[in-house]
């Protein structure tokens, strides 16, 4: 038996004419919100108040932001501005005290000069981190890394 499968499953059905159940309903929203401005409202107010109604729901159900819907995009905004900021921590240097029986660093031995090598990025990136390995004397990497002890 051979069954049929859908090809275009992305693109979205015309239910009511040229629109789709998503814009039939934006359209229909934003058409009753402005036909009851204007059996409780003034005319000026209803004028003032359903232009800004039509617009957005005409623009949720027909424009695309960068090839998305509106909905999207108003989604990710509000998520945004209303949602928690992630912030990061730009750490300065490891404050390590210093363990019982370790040889105690000198100012001098704490920093030591890094010669520049030339050959490869990474070959530095080697050194300049076995030095800062060596320079830790008793502190394990995972004290060096989070300051803390585990």
């Amino acid at each position: 038996m051979r069954y049929q499968v859908p090809q275009f499953i992305e693109i979205e059905d015309k239910i009511f004419g040229p629109l789709t159940l998503k814009q039939f309903i934006y359209v229909a929203g934003g058409g009753g919100v402005c036909l009851i401005f204007f059996s409780l409202l003034p005319f000026y107010l209803t004028v003032i108040l359903s232009i800004p109604v039509m617009v957005l729901s005409l623009g949720l159900a027909f424009y695309q932001v960068n090839g998305r819907p509106m909905i999207l995009a108003m989604e990710h905004a509000f998520g945004y501005f209303f949602g928690h900021k992630l912030y990061l921590w730009k750490q300065h240097g490891a404050r390590v005290s210093p363990q019982p029986g370790a040889p105690a660093l000198t100012q001098s031995s704490r920093a030591l000069p890094v010669p520049a090598l030339s050959e490869s990025k990474l070959k530095d990136l080697a050194w300049s981190l076995n030095i800062k390995d060596r320079s830790n004397m008793g502190v394990t990497n995972t004290q060096a890394r989070t300051g803390f002890e585990i």
